[in-house]
């Protein structure tokens, strides 16, 4: 035997009609006691609608039994909550002899909710109790005379009386208790009632439903209905004053943590909602009625509101800070506007002063150094001459400091790493200061390198060093710093004149007396000092502040009275190599035999430059201006070199007229002087590439050095060419080299582009395999990938220089054989270097010729 209950069975013998509906209100099943109380059978009711199988009659007005069930039937499928219907007038269709009859019966019904696994209302059960025989109409019977057991006509007629009473106060108590939910419905908000001190659900309207996830909750205590508000002390307090101590309690905009679904993660809620008392007067509070409205939306609403106007708020005081900043500085910005502007006007001012100043400067150290090779044994005169030359060489540096504050000082920058620098001027600082003034340098650990000129930067770092010692009493202590920075957007901002960007840092720091705010803001002027008359140009920081500005750096002063100054320059950072120290070449003064056209508009400049040249052995022409230079220069007369000055009147320029003249004659040199090169051949600061420039004043074996080394370079340019055409076609009384006896891998180190390719002609033409570079470290490369047996190298080289290479080939005694060629004649080596063994030195210019000897001769050596 199962032990398995069978439903279905339970269902067909329960004793009260039970009927199953769906959600259209059709039949899905019922039990044997609901078709024998309607008389209908199961398969004539199955898919059919409720108020389409039971009979309808015609009734009186007040009769409304049609609209009440199907009332109670929709409030079962909307709130998904079981219904009572009391009384409910019920017509059934009885079979007699004289055909069917309609008999009213009336039945109390309740309707309970099937809910599927969503948790919607799947099926309606309706479960009907007959109460037809306790009407008042009925209760006649029970007063027939015939006798019942164990009562009395005496004491039934109370007892059926009572009845009848209670029969009508059923269906009056009813009918307030549907008024009232008539009532609670109605109002906009959740209206639910809680009863006794465990507040348990008595009664919710249907907008109460959906924050209690549709579920049946009357009969239900608080906390067991929600189990969230366990432990909400704030909730629990306000109720516990309400039933306890008959208080009303209003809150608004409350915030409190609910599940609005059964499986649903909990919210935070903003409620309006009121408690209040229900009592019978005079007595206790029996429940608490709760009314309430969910405001989240609007509470989020006017967070966001609030939130917004708050930032709107504070959009505006930033508005108005950010204007009160702008004014700020617009002021600033005008002030340094007009500083920069009077200083650009007093920077061109001395340019054009030192201009006129190095002319002559010029003339007169010129002349000079022509009297001096005339004085012979006339050691008086010669201390004379001597002393007029130092102080033009004083001329000299104060018209470079005028140039420096212009930014006008031609630059030859390099890349450079400040830390090594400094620590080489580390003996001349010390002697310099002296020795009551304490010297402290300091370098951060891996320091960028920076593009600059070294030796202006060395004049930059000697002079602030000076003045820090003046402003010491020459007691003190100095303090110089070295490291990387780096300037954001926002420094920027308030310092127009420099970009943002990686810099390298000097520091300058001294203990002295510090300046005043009004010293500080004419600093860098020119010519402005506090030091007594006759201690001081002026010119020191001025020239400081033109050398960073043209630098592309940025210069910043900090002092403060009694406590000494700082000095910060931010140099630009430089993502190349570090530049080696280029090495000083020094040999005799050699003059020579080439035809140079000197162009000057200053006649006496003119006159001693030409004197100058004449002496060294050179041929001479000489022009005013740049039209009459073209002039001499379209006449077809030999020109080895245009020495031209820069700054000239007319309207051909300078950089026009070397233009033209090499459009004239392709080989010729040029070289330009200036006291004041504006912007013709110097841009951002440096050089043009390409451009030769002697700055005014130069001595003698300046102007000498300069011309041969130039009119060298194109001898040998003219040589390498000259041979390669008479191979191509040799002459009766040439013959073309005969190939070597043995082919060489030749390493060729060259900088200068036409020099290189046409020695690699040459060698070809010898026979020779040859792999050219223009550096000694790409020279390295090359030797570590592969073998060669000649390094054939000039001396001069960007970065470390031939005879370094040199060195540094013969030190690994490998078997390569070494080949220097130099622009010095014999004369590869500066002075007081040991000399290199096993190398053979070839003077420039050389021909086809020469590099075959040399080559023969290398490779005979041991």
């Amino acid at each position: 035997m199962s032990d398995t209950l069978d439903t279905q069975k339970l269902f067909d013998a329960a004793p009260s009609p039970l009927m199953v509906l769906d959600r259209e209100l059709k039949y899905v099943t019922a039990n044997q006691a609901y078709l024998e109380a309607t008389a209908l059978r199961l398969d004539e009711v199955i898919g059919r609608s409720i108020f389409e199988v039971l009979p309808q009659q015609e009734h009186s007005p007040g009769d409304d039994s049609s609209r009440r069930l199907r009332e109670s039937l929709e409030r079962v499928l909307a709130r998904r909550m079981p219904d009572l219907v009391p009384m409910l007038a019920q017509p059934i269709s009885r079979p007699t002899q004289a055909g069917p009859v309609l008999e009213d019966r009336l039945w109390t019904c309740t309707h309970k909710p099937l809910l599927d696994s969503s948790g919607n209302v799947a099926f309606i059960l309706q479960h009907a109790v007959d109460v037809t025989d306790l009407r008042s109409s009925d209760i006649a019977k029970w007063a027939q005379p015939e006798p019942r057991e164990g009562l009395s006509p005496d004491l039934l007629a109370p007892l059926l009386a009572r009845m009848g009473t209670l029969q009508e106060a059923n269906k009056s108590l009813d009918d307030e208790r549907r008024y009232l939910r008539q009532l609670l419905e109605v109002f906009p908000g959740v209206v639910g009632v809680l009863r006794g001190p465990d507040y348990v659900f008595e009664m919710v309207n249907e907008n109460y439903l959906p924050f209690l996830g549709f579920r049946d909750v009357v009969g239900m205590p608080l906390l067991k209905a929600r189990p969230e508000l366990q432990g909400n002390t704030a909730i629990l307090d306000m109720l516990a004053r309400v039933f306890h101590q008959g208080e009303s309690v209003s809150m608004r905009n409350f915030k409190v943590a609910l599940r609005t679904k059964v499986d649903g993660p909990i919210e935070d809620l903003f409620i309006n909602f009121d408690y209040r008392p229900v009592r019978v007067p005079g007595g206790p509070v029996q429940a608490i009625l709760v009314y309430g409205q969910d405001v989240t939306e609007k509470a989020l609403a006017e967070a966001k509101v609030r939130h917004y106007q708050e930032h709107l708020e504070e959009l505006v005081r930033e508005r108005t800070r950010a204007l009160e900043e702008s004014e700020a500085e617009r002021r600033r910005t005008e002030a340094q506007l007009r500083q920069s502007q009077k200083m650009e006007a007093v920077g061109k001012l001395t340019g054009g002063v030192a201009h006129d100043f190095n002319n002559l400067l010029q003339v007169i150290a010129g002349n000079l150094q022509l009297l001096q090779r005339d004085l012979g044994d006339n050691e008086r005169a010669m201390a004379r001459v001597q002393t007029a030359a130092r102080a033009v060489d004083r001329g000299a540096k104060l018209a470079s400091q005028l140039l420096s504050f212009a930014r006008r000082q031609p630059l030859q920058p390099l890349v450079v790493n400040l830390s090594r620098l400094v620590r080489g001027m580390d003996e001349l600082l010390r002697r310099t200061l002296g020795e009551d003034v304490q010297l402290e340098t300091s370098t951060a650990g891996g320091l960028w390198n920076t593009a600059i000129d070294p030796n202006q930067l060395e004049n930059v770092i000697l002079n602030l060093a000076i003045n820090a010692r003046d402003a010491m009493d020459n007691n003190g202590k100095l303090t110089i710093e070295v490291s990387n920075a780096t300037l954001d957007d926002h420094y920027c901002r308030l310092h127009p004149e420099v970009l943002p960007g990686q810099y390298v840092l000097l520091a300058v720091s001294d203990t002295g007396s510090g300046m005043t705010p009004e010293v500080m803001e004419r600093a860098f002027e020119p010519f402005f000092t506090t030091k007594p008359e006759g201690r001081g140009t002026g010119l020191g920081l001025s020239m400081v502040y033109g050398f960073v500005k043209q630098s592309g750096g940025h210069i910043k002063l900090y002092s403060e009275v009694g406590h000494g100054t700082t000095i910060k320059l931010y140099l630009p950072r430089a993502m190349e190599a570090e530049t080696a120290d280029a090495q000083v070449v020094t040999g005799p003064i050699e003059g020579g035999t080439e035809t140079i056209l000197v162009v000057e508009d200053d006649a006496e400049v003119r006159a001693t430059v030409v004197e100058m040249v004449s002496e060294l052995g050179y041929r001479v022409l000489k022009a005013v201006d740049a039209q009459s230079a073209l002039v001499v220069l379209q006449s077809g007369v030999p020109i080895d070199m245009l020495f031209t000055d820069v700054v000239m009147p007319g309207p051909v320029r300078s950089p026009e007229l070397a233009k033209q003249a090499r459009a004239l004659i392709p080989d010729i040199e040029v070289l330009f002087t200036s006291g004041y090169t504006e912007n013709a051949i110097v841009h951002g600061g440096r050089l043009d590439p390409g451009v030769q420039l002697l700055s005014k004043p130069y001595s003698r074996e300046e102007l000498a050095r300069k011309l041969r080394q130039l009119l060298d370079n194109r001898q040998q340019r003219l040589a390498v060419r000259g041979p390669h055409r008479a191979a191509a076609t040799p002459s009766s009384s040439e013959r073309a080299p005969e190939p070597a006896s043995r082919r060489l891998r030749v390493l060729l180190v060259e900088d200068d582009e036409d020099v290189r390719s046409s020695a690699c002609e040459l060698m070809d033409l010898l026979g020779h395999e040859v792999l050219a570079v223009t550096s000694a470290e790409e020279a390295k490369g090359a030797m570590a990938a592969s073998t060669f047996d000649v390094l054939f190298t000039d001396v001069t080289l960007p970065g470390v220089s031939g005879v370094d290479l040199a060195r540094e080939v013969a030190g690994r005694k490998n078997g390569m054989k070494i080949i220097l060629a130099s622009g010095h004649g014999n004369v590869a080596l500066p002075r007081g270097e040991q000399p290199l063994e096993g190398v053979v030195v070839l003077p420039k210019p050389y021909a086809l010729p020469q590099i075959q000897q040399a080559l023969e001769q290398a490779v005979t050596l041991p």
